[in-house]
């Protein structure tokens, strides 16, 4: 093994090691895709758009989009994609809560960048307005990007959202 996949390698498991644990690892559930530039070797770049099912509240599915890297780099997982992405969330079905919810919680991670930039969408509970708001964003493991989208689902005040204590 050269010494500059030793390297990645060890990067990969620091950043397993700081990320792992509060959010659900997850990719999400590809919907479709835009071409945005031709590439003449590799992929184009693009759009993609991907359904994420919250693991903590049935019934709601957010919707993000986020722009991708082609060629040869953006192929391999090797280039650095923007941090931007655009979230949109909405019920799809009957809300129900398996368990009571944090205030705020991760709730999906999806690396972006073979080392260092992740997507992120936290979950935060709005009690007095009965509403569930998501939050999207990217991340690099050396700094935070400013970059970010929001949006909110109102539950039914018939259906208290049940929050843990």
């Amino acid at each position: 093994m050269t010494a500059a996949r030793t390297l990645a390698a060890a990067a990969v498991v620091m950043l397993a090691a700081l990320t792992g644990g509060a959010a659900q690892a997850a990719s999400g559930e590809k919907i479709g895709t835009v071409d945005t530039a031709f590439q003449w070797i590799g992929r184009d770049h693009d759009i993609i758009v991907e359904a994420y099912d919250d693991p903590g509240v049935q019934g709601v599915t957010c919707y993000v989009s986020r722009a991708r890297v082609g060629g040869i780099k953006g192929t391999l997982g090797l280039a650095e994609d923007r941090a931007e992405a655009s979230i949109a969330c909405r019920q799809v079905g009957p809300i129900s809560f398996p368990e009571p919810l944090k205030k705020q919680e991760e709730v999906f991670s999806e690396r972006m960048s073979i080392l260092f930039k992740r997507l992120r969408i936290v979950r935060m509970v709005d009690p007095t307005r009965n509403t569930l708001v998501y939050l999207t964003y990217s991340e690099k493991l050396i700094d935070g990007s400013p970059q970010n989208s929001v949006t909110a689902v109102p539950v039914d005040r018939a259906s208290a959202i049940p929050l843990r204590k």
